[in-house]
């Protein structure tokens, strides 16, 4: 998988759960940012972010 489409998965998940969270009924706010905190802090996506980060800053410097 691309670090591209390691992000968006990402990003993906995480709407799901804000999706979930913002549904009309009682919600455990800890366990949401468990969640949360769970997809955004894998080590493969932080890899893949970090990199893409690089790439783009080395991109606007040329």
């Amino acid at each position: 998988m691309t670090d591209q489409q390691l992000a968006l998965q990402a990003i993906n998940e995480a709407q799901l759960i804000l999706e979930e969270y913002l549904r009309p009924r009682p919600q455990n706010n800890e366990l949401v940012l468990d969640k949360l905190v769970e997809v955004l802090e894998r080590p493969d996506l932080v890899v893949a972010v970090s990199r893409l980060q690089q790439q783009s800053s080395l991109s606007v410097r040329k």
